[in-house]
């Protein structure tokens, strides 16, 4: 149950494909990935998620195999990932973004009135056209004018920054980083302090043991930043920035959550230790 969809081609190994899902929840997308997970079923060169709980995510997009984005539920990562840093340090002026090419998180920078200017790189930018083209509510980042685009390595990029220059980073380009990852090999996070400003935060993707995305969370020696509590706090019902909706998920009371442990959560690490 194609709703729509558009088939564009990279390359004769890669293709990005954006469709929507119909009422019975099955979804439909390109990929090229062998190692799809159980759930996605291969059928003529596209796959299904087939998932009878759950009444459909709208629109997602899917890249190399790999679920990127979906519509429906995409405020609840974009929207914690910027505003948990954002809201923990006092009216942040400078921001780098490295990766989120949907624009989503740029679009939940520009609702902070004390952010004056804004980095991103990326270095896909066939990426940011799809996303332009079928997801214009969360690309609508982009048209902040405050907003500059470095078509570059996040790594070459801050080898370039003046130290001091960010408030917060925010970086949302690997996925979680385990201790064999490659990043921890380069001088990524050195360089990252250094463009931080004293008391300047970054905010980084990580594993959660809720089942749920987690992030980390980190700041410079400075002024002391207390992540629990946010001290700039943001209007959940106000429309500012490029935003055209009001926040979805994130609230003061949802931060302050977001740093408590569950019960079984503690119960397990208090029993590791």
């Amino acid at each position: 149950n194609i709703v729509s969809g558009a088939n564009i081609h990279i390359s004769d190994q890669r293709k990005i494909v954006s469709v929507s899902n119909g009422s019975n929840c099955e979804t439909l997308t390109s990929g090229g990935d062998e190692n799809m997970v159980d759930n996605i079923k291969e059928a003529g060169g596209w796959f299904a998620e087939h998932c009878p709980i759950w009444p459909g995510y709208g629109k997602v997009f899917v890249l190399d195999g790999a679920l990127q984005l979906t519509e429906k539920d995409e405020c609840s990562y974009q929207e914690m990932m910027t505003h948990l840093p954002l809201c923990s340090i006092p009216a942040p002026n400078k921001v780098l973004l490295i990766g989120g090419g949907d624009g989503g998180i740029l679009r939940e920078i520009s609702r902070h009135n004390s952010v004056h200017h804004i980095d991103i790189c990326e270095i896909d930018t066939v990426l940011i056209d799809v996303y332009k083209e079928f997801f214009p509510d969360i690309a609508i980042g982009y048209d902040d004018p405050r907003v500059t685009l470095n078509v570059q390595d996040g790594t070459a990029f801050l080898k370039s920054v003046p130290n001091g220059t960010y408030d917060a980073i925010i970086v949302d380009a690997f996925d979680p980083i385990r201790p064999e990852h490659e990043l921890l090999d380069s001088p990524f996070f050195k360089l990252a302090a250094k463009a931080l400003c004293p008391g300047g935060v970054m905010c980084i993707q990580a594993e959660s043991l809720c089942g749920v995305i987690g992030f980390l969370l980190c700041s410079t020696e400075g002024p002391y930043v207390d992540f629990k509590v946010p001290v700039n706090p943001i209007d959940p019902d106000q429309i500012s920035g490029v935003a055209k909706q009001p926040l979805k998920f994130y609230n003061s009371e949802v931060h302050s959550a977001a740093f408590c442990l569950p019960t079984f959560a503690k119960k397990t690490m208090d029993l590791n230790v």
